[in-house]
């Protein structure tokens, strides 16, 4: 079961207002998290038990542009296609938030465990997932070309890139830096030191945790939660050394080729480490 191809064909063809606010990511990089940092920040309240972030903030590709298109202004949607594939205006801001690649490849494979009616995969290994993932076999293709396609657009001024790590380590000045961007869509209360921290506590981990039918569909109970533990560096509970240089390998070949430099010095030095610990 997947995004009907209508959706797709559609929403690659949707025309962005210049009230729109689009996120883009590639799967499990902090998505539904940045999400509702941009819901509190633009619509100005937290979402009830009952209420589903989805109806708010859709899934361009997997709804497409006549629900996106039916939704109240300023319109907020996600995307996880590559830059060349989503609907770009200058006008509109883009966010966009990458993951380092190993603890995006463990969340993945978390995500993909727990959605057995879309991908069949709840008995699955990591093996055979790392094997997809650096294959670039997963949904959503390849994890270096979306980065690379995004990454390549950080400098204009309609584009906000950020790392899920840093959001991480100082959520309060990332969610600053996000309402400065985004200007005269955010109202100055909001702006406003008090409610920026009201907004770090409402999508806190622990807050994040509760309700979690707001986030995502049904999941089996044995299934790890959709919102999970969040971590820095959760990759070495199921990496082998020799994954970690697999990964590596394609990482300095993929940003070299692309000249960018790399974002997450400190995770990549310690997956360095990790690499050689079995020689």
């Amino acid at each position: 079961m997947g995004f009907p191809p209508d959706g797709l064909k559609s929403g690659m063809a949707y025309e962005p207002s210049a009230t729109d606010i689009f996120v883009a990511s590639y799967p499990k990089s902090g998505t539904t998290w940045l999400q509702y940092i941009l819901h509190l920040l633009v619509k100005r309240r937290p979402l009830g038990p009952d209420e589903r972030l989805a109806d708010h903030f859709p899934h361009l590709e997997e709804v497409g542009a006549a629900a996106v298109g039916a939704l109240p202004r300023p319109r907020l949607i996600k995307t996880h296609l590559r830059r060349d594939m989503v609907p770009f205006a200058s006008s509109v801001p883009y966010l966009m938030i990458c993951r380092n690649p190993f603890d995006c490849a463990v969340s993945f494979f978390h995500h993909t465990r727990g959605f057995p009616r879309h991908y069949d995969f709840s008995d699955g290994s990591f093996a055979d997932f790392f094997d997809c993932f650096i294959a670039g076999e997963t949904d959503f293709g390849d994890y270096f070309e979306h980065l690379i396609s995004w990454y390549a657009e950080s400098g204009h001024e309609n584009m906000f890139f950020m790392t899920y790590e840093d959001l991480k380590r100082d959520t309060k000045l990332m969610v600053q830096r996000m309402a400065v961007f985004l200007r005269e869509r955010v109202s100055a209360s909001i702006a406003a030191d008090e409610a920026i921290d009201g907004i770090c506590e409402q999508t806190s981990l622990v807050s994040m945790r509760r309700d979690q039918q707001r986030w995502s569909s049904a999941r089996p109970i044995s299934a790890p939660a959709f919102v999970r533990k969040g971590k820095i560096g959760d990759w070495r509970s199921l990496f082998s050394p020799g994954q970690a240089r697999a990964l590596l390998a394609k990482f300095d070949r993929q940003l070299t080729d692309a000249a960018i430099e790399n974002p997450w010095p400190g995770e990549i030095a310690a997956a360095r480490a990790f690499a050689v610990s079995d020689e």
